[in-house]
């Protein structure tokens, strides 16, 4: 409990009971009455939530939040809050070094696009801007201020992701009160206009265009095993080749920390084996990894990968890589199950369908062909049932067909039918009544 005393002088003080059991005073000098409820009720909620560790309600947050440095540094001193001046001190670039410094648990990777984003930050807030000043319309700002510099959507979602990752983390640490990133878009979308089919010429001409087998093998391993460059490449290993079996274990560092993700059983595919056998008899003897000399971190295989493909005479397509390893998914899905060839890639069927498969000009020659498009007349006659194979022909079959049939009496009957359908004495339906019915096709004379 928290109570109001009445100094002599007209000043207020409010006495509550601490966590430690210990009284405490918190000095409010000269103040209204209702100011002085305000804050012994909000007083009373910061010693609650000290005795049971409880967050304390999003009314009292905001209280704290908007109430002026003297007062605030009072509640400090009763330890009822976290001291303003160190919030405020917590500078932007500082923070997000310690912060990734002590993440110890990502890749080498993931380090790099952390640091990423921490540039773009620092670039645009100033690496001394504290975290506390900084609002949802700076976000916003940020937001719009990347966009501006021709980056692509999916780039400033993965950017601003990582912007909330790192003021979620200062929340935990109770070093700002709100983020300012949570209400942007970060989910990475589907990009249809950056997707591009690298064809078998146009692989081809790059294969030729490489320096070394160990390019060629780099190239082949996305573009004819849909491998993820340059994790997976990186990771394989000449001990996971199976030559008696056509068959390699594919290790994948991105999905490793899902329970049986960490690798894949892929097939040596034809267009791939030519080019890994080149590789290893030109390996030196004791030889680990199938990628040897591309291995530093400051290697920069898109870079190289461009002007190669410069070299042989063609463009540069957007996400060199990546799709490169949806061209194999999409030629794959034409010839296997799809949950096969997700198992293949190393991805699931809807992330194949939203990020990975293609609709190509092949697509569209092979429909207007008629190529596939309907089922084989041999094989929908199969399915029928035999039983009603006799009746179906005299529903669906030509005159020519019919005459054809195996059974004279139902022939003899049909030719019956279509012989004495000029008499108009001669009923096939009897009309509807209360006689009896009559067998189909049974004449009836006329009176």
């Amino acid at each position: 409990m928290a109570s109001i005393i009445n100094d002599p002088n007209g000043r207020k003080r409010i006495q509550f009971v601490a966590g430690d059991r210990s009284r405490q005073t918190i000095r409010l000098g000269k103040c209204s009455g209702r100011d002085a409820e305000q804050v012994c009720r909000h007083v009373e909620a910061l010693a609650a939530t000290t005795i049971h560790g409880q967050p304390a309600s999003r009314e009292t947050a905001v209280w704290v939040s908007g109430i002026g440095h003297k007062l605030h540094d009072r509640l400090a001193r009763a330890k009822l809050v976290e001291p303003r001046a160190a919030v405020e001190g917590t500078k932007l670039g500082a923070f997000i070094d310690a912060y990734i410094a002590g993440r110890v648990d990502v890749k080498p990777r993931t380090v790099i696009n952390l640091k990423q984003a921490r540039k773009a930050l620092v670039d645009h807030f100033g690496a001394d801007k504290p975290l506390a000043g900084i609002t949802a319309g700076d976000a916003d700002a940020f937001r719009l201020a990347l966009l501006g510099r021709g980056l692509g959507d999916n780039t400033v979602r993965r950017i601003c992701g990582r912007a909330r990752q790192y003021f979620r983390a200062a929340i935990r640490r109770e070093l700002v009160q709100h983020n300012p990133f949570e209400g942007i878009k970060c989910t990475v979308g589907a990009n249809p206009d950056r997707l591009y089919f690298v064809s078998r010429e146009e692989a081809e001409k790059v294969l030729a265009a490489c320096p070394d087998a160990e390019w060629r093998l780099i190239f082949a391993l996305s573009r004819y095993a849909g491998m993820r460059c340059p994790s997976e490449h990186l990771a394989l290993r000449w001990g996971d080749v199976d030559w008696e079996h056509n068959r390699m274990t594919v290790r994948s560092p991105k999905t490793e920390h899902y329970e049986g993700k960490d690798s894949r059983l892929v097939p040596i595919f034809p267009e791939l084996l030519p080019h890994l056998r080149e590789a290893f008899e030109a390996a030196e003897p004791g030889t680990e990894y199938v990628i040897a000399r591309c291995r530093d971190g400051s290697v920069n295989l898109r870079t190289q990968l461009e002007r190669m493909i410069r070299r042989a005479g063609l463009q540069s397509w957007p996400k060199l890589f990546h799709n490169l390893r949806a061209t194999r998914e999409t030629e794959l899905a034409e010839s296997f199950p799809l949950h096969v060839v997700c198992v293949w890639i190393g991805n699931s069927q809807p992330i194949a369908a939203k990020h990975y498969l293609q609709v190509t000009d092949e697509h569209f020659d092979r429909a207007i062909a008629g190529d596939g498009s309907a089922p084989k007349k041999a094989a929908g006659k199969a399915a029928q049932n035999p039983a009603q194979q006799p009746h179906a022909a005299g529903r669906t079959a030509s005159h020519d067909e019919a005459r054809k049939t195996r059974n004279p009496a139902i022939c003899g009957a049909f030719q019956g039918t279509a012989a004495g359908r000029d008499d108009p004495r001669i009923c096939l339906v009897p009309p509807a009544g209360l006689e009896p019915a009559r067998p189909f096709g049974q004449r009836i004379l006329s009176p």
